[in-house]
């Protein structure tokens, strides 16, 4: 996916904080979904950043009302779904450079 691995894909909160706690070498980027089972993106967003604070963190989500705690919990950036994927990479590449991406 242009020139990224997904190094993996979690279907809860919960199992997206166990499966960051179990990398040996961090993801560059972490893609959050707000409305997850078990434990939603906010909550795991919080987690992620606990436990290392320089995690670049993407939140996407249809709930735009959430758009600025996300920013205010430490999210680089917010994609509002749907989008395409020149938006997503867009996005990736610019929290990767560490450029503004909140609009």
């Amino acid at each position: 996916m242009s020139g990224y691995d997904v190094v993996g894909i979690a279907s809860n909160g919960d199992e997206a904080i166990k499966m960051y706690k179990e990398f040996t070498e961090k993801p560059d980027i972490i893609i959050l979904d707000y409305r997850m089972p078990i434990k939603n993106g906010i909550d795991a967003l919080k987690e992620i950043l606990q436990i290392d604070k320089e995690s670049k963190v993407i939140f996407a989500s249809a709930d735009r009302s959430i758009k600025q705690e996300v920013y205010s919990c430490g999210a680089l950036g917010f994609l509002d779904k749907p989008f395409s994927q020149q938006k997503l990479v867009n996005t990736v590449n610019k929290c990767l450079n560490m450029e503004d991406v909140k609009s």
